[in-house]
């Protein structure tokens, strides 16, 4: 059998190097850009209160910029309707200052840190991939040969049961022109255009390049034809597709059972629930712990003595803060005489600096001197370490002042302090991989609250309807399912009980000379989804940054963190996983990829070919019908598609890293509407965590369902040509159907198709399949074969098969 292969990756290799080298030579640096004197630090100080703010952008290219600031943003990008874009950002007074400076225009606060359970922003933009097909469609539009109004998709949905036509289209001259396109709509089928009424659809321009007009509108009635007419009368028009239709009954039995959550879970309740789980269902399920343990929700206790930076001390603890750093205390105090020296003094877990005075007894000693007095103590130097604040000479005076030393940590005894692993559920009858595996994994992102109850509510589905469901009891028994509740258990601590705003992991990368002080201990820690090896920012992409308090910062190094070198070792371990789902939250979106590109230019990594595309495509189509049911939700399709496409570049997320290092088939959901929703609402439509729940673990547990029949599917392809009058003379237009997500291989030489042959590929971004342009008479041979590796007819393509399609191409009469 046939399997489509992944393009591998060439993580540091020296010919990726020399070749993204000839890139990058163009580039802008990455990470925060380098700051003039007066130009405010991109960082946050602890006990600065954290909010959502609007940033006002001027169009796509400047979201790049915005990124690539590592700032921390809320996954929102509104696009608005004069092409600008509102962008949400998670940050302090001081870094809103700090995006002033830079020349961003920071607009107004959506919502604080205290109100948890308010709006934190719901995403709304799209940014597509690369520059596509633009000079050839207005080349043939000019030849007058075609219209020079497309259309891509137009998509009737209903959400919550109110009716939406969503419509995207490429006009030529959209490059240039900044107009709108009108949509004509009917009423239905046999209506006139124009009786169903119209709406207007903007352009959507990235990176300085046109890629499409779109727009979504409330309809009263669901048309069945759509008309557009460019400004220079061209004419196109389109059906209407449904899009999430729901048919039938629900997919499950008259006794399945659902709805297994009834609160928020901390990490720690999240790894005893699914121990629980298979301690309670050992024939079915197990917990694997993983390879890494955490750095542990544990700190050093610190203190920042004094008030202006130059005369500031900061002091850490040598022992963790639950181990004795947090009885530690530091006093500057002056000796009340004259002439006296600088001097150290340690009685217990007390350290006491007694100041150097001059001759009329005023207190004379640096930051610098009482830094390098306590280092220079053993007895002191045994129980802290001192530095100056964030690289300053200490030139300062310092004043007399004292305070304990905390590791800022408010969470409970139940929360271990040590180094904390990270468990698994494995569930499935045959767990020893030989069965297809699917993965599942939660809070890589600490604040992201309901994604972690996706997973368990998934995980308590499987167990406990597999003695009464035969639909569970076939998953369970034909797939290897692991499902990882909190890949971030340090990070999901801290958001419980410290930061609710904690996007990152708790490990402290800063330097003493930089940003890791006390007053920082909010804005440390790597983001993981930025810390994978594959396309990431030591590849030069962008989405990350190099800032330690960045709220995208990459880590030191690629998988330099237990957490996603966790992810890693599932997927490396067990090459049998196929399908993967990553829970974000929010914005009600769905992803896969590429994930990431390179500004300037958008240079993006690999697209997946025609047959992975439309496999994407149609496995999240059945996936986001089975969230719909539940209540009527719809990730609309402007939500749905490659990660660079609807939102934008996320240098070296795990996506990409399952897709092209490790072949598996990976989406992304993000979510509902904010991090911490309300856990119930009375509005049946509104956020609540706990709807959210249940409706994502619908589309969690179909992907396990297309997992299955991915499988067991045997049905072979079948493929036909299309031919049609092309705009040059003596030539035709080819293009091919296949029943199913298949790819096409062809020749055009008379010689069989084989995997080495022209692979049949897409006309654009998200404009479907290309079409091939041979002269009249052109022998065409070909064969097709799916995602599951089923070859069309049986053909064999290794060159000895005789049974693969083939044709001679005529212009239509």
């Amino acid at each position: 059998m046939y399997t489509m292969k992944r393009r591998r990756v060439i993580g540091g290799s020296a010919a990726f190097a020399a070749l993204l080298g000839l890139v990058l030579t163009s580039m802008t640096p990455m990470g925060p850009a380098a700051g003039s004197e007066s130009e405010p630090e991109l960082a946050r100080n602890a006990d600065e209160a954290v909010s959502v703010v609007e940033v006002n952008l001027a169009d796509h290219t400047e979201l790049d910029k915005l990124v690539d600031t590592g700032v921390d943003l809320d996954h929102a990008a509104h696009l608005n309707a004069d092409g600008t874009i509102t962008a949400h950002a998670v940050i302090s007074a001081g870094e809103a200052d700090a995006l002033r400076a830079r020349g961003f225009a920071v607009g107004d606060t959506l919502h604080d840190e205290d109100d948890t359970e308010a709006v934190l922003a719901e995403r709304d933009a799209t940014i597509a991939a690369a520059v596509e097909e633009n000079e050839e469609f207005a080349a043939a539009a000019d030849a007058a040969a075609v219209s020079d109004v497309k259309i891509i998709r137009a998509d009737y949905y209903t959400s919550f049961g109110v009716g939406y036509l969503s419509v995207e289209a490429k006009w030529a001259d959209g490059q240039t022109n900044s107009a709108q396109l009108t949509v004509q709509r009917d009423s239905g089928a046999g209506t006139a255009i124009g009786s169903g009424g119209s709406q207007n659809i903007s352009r959507f321009v990235d990176a300085s390049v046109y890629l499409y007009h779109r727009g979504a509108a409330v309809v009263e009635t669901r048309p069945d034809t759509i008309q557009i007419t460019s400004p220079t009368g061209d004419v196109a028009t389109a059906k209407v597709n449904d899009w999430l239709p729901i048919e039938g009954d629900a997919t499950w039995g008259p006794n399945y059972q659902t709805d297994f959550i009834t609160s928020y879970l901390t990490p720690t309740e999240l790894y005893d629930r699914v121990k629980a789980l298979a301690a309670e269902f050992p024939g079915i399920s197990e917990i694997v712990e993983l390879p890494n343990e955490t750095n542990g929700y544990r700190r050093n206790a610190q203190a920042v003595l004094g008030t202006a930076n130059a005369s500031r001390v900061a002091v850490d603890s040598v022992a963790w803060g639950h181990e004795g750093g947090n009885d530690v205390s530091v006093a500057l105090t002056s000796p009340g005489v004259a002439d006296a020296p600088l001097s150290v003094a340690v009685d217990g877990p007390s350290v006491t600096v007694s100041l150097a005075t001059n001759a009329s007894g005023a207190v004379t000693s640096t930051a610098a001197q009482v830094v390098a007095a306590i280092n220079a103590s053993p007895a002191a130097s045994a129980l802290i370490v001192a530095y100056t604040y964030r690289g300053n000479a200490g030139a300062g005076v310092v004043a007399p002042t004292s305070a304990a030393l905390s590791d800022g940590l408010s969470a409970p005894e139940t929360v271990s302090r040590d180094p904390h692993p990270v468990y698994a559920i494995r569930i499935g009858k045959t767990r020893d991989g030989s069965k297809p595996g699917v993965l599942a994994y939660a809070q890589e992102h600490a604040r992201e609250w309901v994604p972690p109850l996706v997973a368990v509510e998934s995980a308590e589905r499987l167990l406990r309807n597999y003695a009464q469901d035969a639909d569970t009891k076939r998953l369970v028994n034909n797939l290897d399912i692991w499902i990882v509740p909190s890949v971030n258990p340090d990070g999901g601590h801290f958001s419980f009980y410290d930061f609710a705003s904690q996007r990152k992991n708790m490990t402290n990368h800063c330097e003493r000379s930089g940003n890791a002080d006390f007053l920082a201990r909010t804005s440390w820690g790597v983001d993981n989804n930025r810390n994978y090896d594959t396309y990431s920012l030591f590849d030069g992409y962008n989405g990350a940054s190099s800032s330690c308090t960045s709220g995208t910062y990459a880590g030191p190094a690629e998988l330099s963190e237990p957490e996603s070198a966790n992810i890693d070792w599932i997927a490396g371990a067990n090459p049998n996983i196929k399908f993967a789902m990553n829970l974000h939250s929010s914005g009600n979106y769905f992803m896969w990829s590429p994930g990431a590109y390179i500004t300037p230019g958008r240079i993006s990594t690999p697209r997946p070919t025609l047959e992975e595309e439309s496999y994407f495509w149609g496995a999240s189509s059945r996936i986001l019908t089975e969230i719909k049911r539940y209540r009527g939700m719809s990730v609309t399709p402007a939500r749905t598609g490659p990660i660079s496409d609807v939102l934008y570049s996320a240098a070296g997320n795990s996506g990409d890293m399952l897709w092209y290092k490790h072949g598996i088939y990976a989406w992304n959901f993000e979510v509902g509407t904010q991090f911490q929703p309300p856990f119930e609402n009375e509005d049946p439509t509104g956020a609540s965590a706990h709807a959210e729940s249940q409706e994502f673990a619908n589309g969690l547990i179909e992907l396990m369902r297309v997992a299955y029949d991915f499988d067991k599917d045997s049905q072979r392809p079948t493929s036909s040509v299309k031919a049609s009058a092309s705009s040059e003379a003596g030539m035709v237009d080819v293009t091919f159907d296949v029943s199913e997500s298949a790819a096409v291989f062809y020749t055009l030489d008379g010689s069989k198709p084989t995997y080495e042959s022209a692979l049949y590929g897409t006309a654009g971004l998200r404009e479907g399949a290309e079409v091939v342009t041979v002269p009249a008479g052109t022998t065409l041979n070909w064969f097709s074969v799916d995602s599951a590796g089923n070859v069309e007819k049986n053909y064999r393509p290794d060159g000895n098969g005789k049974n693969h399609n083939s044709t001679t191409v005529m212009a239509p009469r």
